[in-house]
């Protein structure tokens, strides 16, 4: 036994060691247990249900509207020279 350890502090690590040792075996038995009964089950609501996630929602058939402005000669203009002006800006 070390020195500087207090009969404490053993006695609580010996504890907590063996609470974990029958924390892991109650929660093997546990997912042991019942294992079989609760897959046959999920199967079955599974082959009920058509596999469909019901969690989910239905998923459109095609895209959201295309939202479009026709511009103005002069917004065209004023917005190509925005995309050269960045564009240079970009390689400088």
């Amino acid at each position: 036994m070390p020195e500087h350890v207090s009969i404490l502090q053993l006695v609580g690590v010996a504890t907590l060691a063996v609470a974990a040792v029958i924390w892991v075996a109650v929660l093997v038995r546990v997912l042991r247990r019942d294992g079989e009964a609760h897959r046959a089950r999920f199967m079955d609501l599974a082959r009920r249900r058509g596999g469909r996630l019901r969690g989910l929602p239905h998923q459109r058939r095609k895209g959201p509207h295309v939202e479009h402005v026709e511009l103005t000669p002069a917004e065209q203009d004023a917005f190509a020279f925005l995309a050269r002006q960045f564009s240079d800006d970009r390689m400088a």
